[in-house]
């Protein structure tokens, strides 16, 4: 598990749960408990759509109280519409169309398939104090996240809010 001490950047940014949009705020969120934030290339990608559809059916995060689970991509709201409605995703997609959150957490490749700015695959768990907790990082849009690590640093998000 890949511990830091990081601040999570502060954001807001349109995102939906399927029906309209609305604004997202991480203080918010982790005023409430933690936050677990999936950064990722493009909706409908084929590896992006498998990623998020494992988090879609990873139970451990179902069974979370005060841990909220956001996608970060630069895609807009209505594409996540639709990529919610398509693959029944339980979490808010939101939409970082300028990559201003992505490259305020430093996760923007240069350029990729050729797209400039488009979010790594990387995934971020905070806690209340919006200290960086866990982050996992790859530079291959290909590669996967440990779920068991991901469910290890939920459970310790959990247990801080308690």
């Amino acid at each position: 598990m890949n511990a830091t001490q990081e601040t999570g950047p502060e954001f807001s940014l349109p995102g939906t749960e399927g029906e309209g949009t609305q604004k997202y705020s991480l203080n918010e969120y982790t005023e409430e408990g933690g936050v677990v934030l999936i950064f990722y290339p493009f909706d409908f990608s084929p590896v992006c759509t498998d990623v998020l559809c494992n988090f879609r059916d990873a139970e451990f995060l179902s069974f979370t109280d005060n841990v909220d689970v956001f996608g970060v991509s630069l895609d807009s709201c209505y594409a996540h519409m639709r990529f919610i409605e398509e693959y029944d995703i339980p979490f808010p997609l939101l939409s970082d169309t300028t990559g201003t959150v992505t490259e305020r957490y430093g996760l923007a490749y240069d350029e990729w398939e050729h797209h400039e700015g488009v979010p790594k695959r990387a995934l971020l768990t905070i806690d209340e104090t919006r200290s960086i907790r866990y982050k996992w990082l790859t530079e291959s849009a290909y590669e996967s996240p440990s779920y068991d690590e991901l469910h290890q640093t939920v459970l310790s998000l959990e247990d801080r809010s308690r």
